[in-house]
């Protein structure tokens, strides 16, 4: 595979990943009428009480890859340490993300695995942030900062679930990875 098809191969699969998230917690959601996304944890998806909760977890797996990939496209085009940073942080986040599924709710690790999952992930999008003023880039380092900031704010706040707080953090890693794919924040 020549370079061009290679890099743009690992570009996509941010969308990739992004995509198969949703499919695959939607699909969770569709098989357990009775998660309430107001009530519950995405994780409860996965749990024993959830019918094929293999769905979720392995579906963590899957989309833990396409994360991988796409950090190795973020190292790739790197230029300079703290963007190299970004997509070390963001190929954590991916292990982190695949070891919720190996770890469903219910299980010693989950807790800890869930949430650096989320850390290594917004740890991502503050190193590039620092990498774009490194450039000169002040407008998508603003950019990257405030998705970082709604985070930390996000994690501050008291929701009516954990599941809409991990819904509006992945959103935010959406924006990020959508950035990045565009190469807007590049």
């Amino acid at each position: 595979m020549n370079n061009g098809y290679m890099m743009l191969a690992l570009r996509a699969s941010g969308i990739i990943a992004i995509t198969l998230a949703w499919i695959v917690i939607g699909l969770a959601a569709r098989f357990n009428p009775w998660f309430d996304l107001f009530k519950h944890a995405l994780s409860d998806l996965g749990t024993d009480r959830a019918f094929m909760p293999q769905i979720y977890n392995y579906g963590l797996i899957m989309t833990a890859f396409f994360i991988i990939l796409f950090s190795v496209y973020l190292t790739i085009k790197a230029r300079n340490k703290a963007e190299t940073f970004a997509g070390a942080y963001l190929s954590i986040a991916g292990i982190f993300l695949a070891l919720i599924g190996v770890f469903p709710g219910g299980t010693k690790p989950h807790t800890f695995v869930s949430t650096w999952f989320f850390i290594q992930a917004q740890l991502s999008v503050l190193m590039k942030s620092i990498g774009s003023l490194m450039k000169h880039r002040k407008r998508v380092a603003v950019l990257l900062l405030l998705i970082f900031m709604l985070a930390i704010l996000g994690g501050m706040l008291r929701w009516p679930s954990v599941a809409l707080e991990e819904v509006f953090e992945v959103i935010l890693l959406d924006i990020y990875v959508v950035l990045e794919v565009l190469d807007i924040a590049s």
